[in-house]
């Protein structure tokens, strides 16, 4: 089976999946990380009363294409980097236009507030995530970023595996939390100046363009051979699940107990 139809393959399933997803219990509020975001962090922010209850909001030189930082409800120091702008997800167009807001560039740095939720421990940048999950596994309808810890084990399985990697997108031979994950490498130090990562899942995968709601991408910190850059990992939501990358974070950080 070639990459290309087994991609192909596992994108169809959405269209089966979505009647029985929608058929289930009814969500919290979709639009609540947007609200918060639109009507109190950058109202706040303009008015020069700080970012509340952001940690900060980041408009980059006064352009349309700002992000927020806020610290999620769910773990012990999960951050969300959120857009200021109205972006419904991974599959909204403008996410891969030219101005698209730099949330993992910016999800990278809330790394900083991670740390100081752990009581300031520094955490190595191969024990941080960044992850965004499918149109199909997820809760809001405003794009956000989770910044968190990595599960431990996860952690392991790729200092094993990132020697296999290249700046091409090929199957993994190995499973992470019991998902094959298409994945490749990406030489960058912090994200800013380089291409927007959703640009380079839709161009590089195989059909990942015209079926962005599906996928899932997580961007993990690494070290290859002494120079910085980033696991890219991509999922595809299917029947038997996937899709949701934030399945490769620990929002408990058990990986901060084995930071020196």
């Amino acid at each position: 089976m070639t990459r290309r139809f087994l991609v192909f393959r596992l994108l169809t399933a959405p269209a089966l999946a979505l009647p029985l997803a929608l058929a289930g219990p009814a969500r919290a509020d979709p639009n609540a990380l947007w609200r918060i975001v639109h009507d109190r962090c950058v109202p706040h922010f303009d008015a020069g009363k700080g970012p509340t209850p952001c940690e900060v909001v980041d408009m980059n030189g006064g352009v349309a294409e700002g992000v927020a930082i806020l610290k999620d409800r769910v773990g012990v120091a999960q951050m969300l980097a959120i857009p200021t702008r109205r972006i419904s997800g991974i599959e909204d167009p403008q996410m891969l236009a030219p101005d698209a807001p730099p949330v993992f560039a910016d999800g990278w740095k809330a790394k900083t507030f991670v740390e100081a939720r752990l009581g300031g421990r520094a955490l190595p940048r191969e024990a941080v995530a960044l992850a965004i999950n499918s149109q199909y596994a997820r809760s809001q309808d405003q794009l956000h970023v989770h910044v968190d810890c990595v599960r431990i084990d996860v952690l392991k399985a790729l200092e094993g595996y990132k020697s296999a990697l290249d700046d091409q997108w090929r199957a993994m031979t190995v499973a992470l939390n019991g998902r094959a994950y298409f994945a490749r490498r990406l030489l960058s130090d912090d994200l800013i100046h380089d291409e927007p990562l959703l640009r380079l899942l839709a161009d590089g995968l195989p059909d990942a363009k015209a079926h962005m709601g599906a996928m899932s991408m997580a961007a993990i910190g690494a070290d290859f051979d002494g120079k910085p850059g980033f696991v890219l990992l991509a999922d595809v939501f299917s029947l038997e699940g996937g899709g949701h990358a934030e399945d490769l974070q620990d929002h408990n950080c058990a990986i901060a107990q084995m930071a020196p």
